[in-house]
């Protein structure tokens, strides 16, 4: 699908259930005409993911997410060989012949039947599709290194195999939690966004977008307390995926009405660690004030 406007892009957004700011939509925009990688920083729980898969759906294009770790490597981004496949063909080679050319068995045994393709491959082989390379602070400096001939030219080659080369380039979204700096070099392929938590208004019109039975007066009792307990000192500040968990926990709870019982109540739909539930209780008046 094309779109020719931040604004088309963020209407098409808005379709498919995700309510892009302008900045949001103009970076992702330009990302798509200039055929640039976008990375996306910003704290967990403010849509960084949701905007690849969104982006997915409103394009009409598939998405291909590889969830970067601690300890990643090629092979487990970009491609495998099927050994035990391999080793069986070649059995069946030796069983069904009584001369066996060496050269013809070794190349039957490279060919794409019996190739992995990992997330980035699958990404060359399958664009146009959208790219999401999720958490890359979690990788380290040699995956990095890796991905940025990757991103320079999308294609790669295989020793055994040769060239695979996407015929036009992914949508390619990278996220990060700024847990480590990632590389300027990295950066310097990419256009940059930092996505805030959204304003109040936005994120009362998210809560009531994404959960159609919470009224309007409980969607702005749970987006103003989420705002105040994200001013607070805890361990980890709620998103906006915990403002949705809250909201349908008290939908379901069949309430219309944030309350101090109810919030004492549910307040682990919202926050996630002790710590940060006994410092919420001791002020829970003020949260909900």
């Amino acid at each position: 699908m094309k779109v020719n406007s931040p604004e088309e892009l963020a209407t098409e957004l808005d379709r498919v259930g995700y309510l892009a700011d302008e900045g949001v939509a103009t970076a992702a925009f330009l990302a798509l005409r200039m055929q640039r990688p976008l990375f996306c920083e910003g704290e967990p729980g403010t849509g960084k993911t949701s905007l690849a898969v969104s982006l997915s759906e409103a394009l009409g294009l598939p998405l291909v997410r590889l969830q970067c770790h601690e300890g990643i490597d090629a092979a487990q981004a970009l491609y495998e060989w099927d050994f035990p496949r391999q080793l069986l063909h070649l059995r069946a080679l030796e069983a069904g012949s009584e001369r066996l050319d060496v050269d013809t068995a070794e190349q039957s045994l490279f060919t794409e039947r019996f190739l992995l393709a990992r997330p980035l491959l699958r990404a060359l082989k399958e664009s146009p599709c959208v790219l999401l390379v999720d958490e890359i602070d979690r990788a380290d400096d040699e995956f990095e290194a890796f991905l940025l001939q990757l991103l320079d030219e999308n294609a790669v080659t295989i020793p055994e195999f040769g060239e695979i080369r996407a015929e036009r380039p992914p949508l390619v979204l990278l996220t990060s939690n700024r847990t480590r700096e990632v590389h300027d070099a990295l950066k310097r392929r990419c256009l940059y966004h930092w996505l805030e938590h959204p304003d109040l208004a936005r994120e009362v019109a998210i809560l009531r977008r994404r959960l159609p039975g919470v009224g309007e007066r409980l969607a702005t009792q749970i987006a103003a307390a989420v705002r105040r307990l994200r001013e607070l000192e805890l361990l980890k500040p709620p998103g906006i995926a915990e403002s949705l968990d809250w909201a349908q926990a008290l939908v379901t709870l069949n309430r219309s009405e944030l309350d101090a019982d109810i919030a004492a109540r549910t307040l682990g739909a919202v926050l996630k660690y002790s710590e940060d539930l006994d410092r919420v209780r001791a002020k829970l008046d003020a949260v909900l004030a």
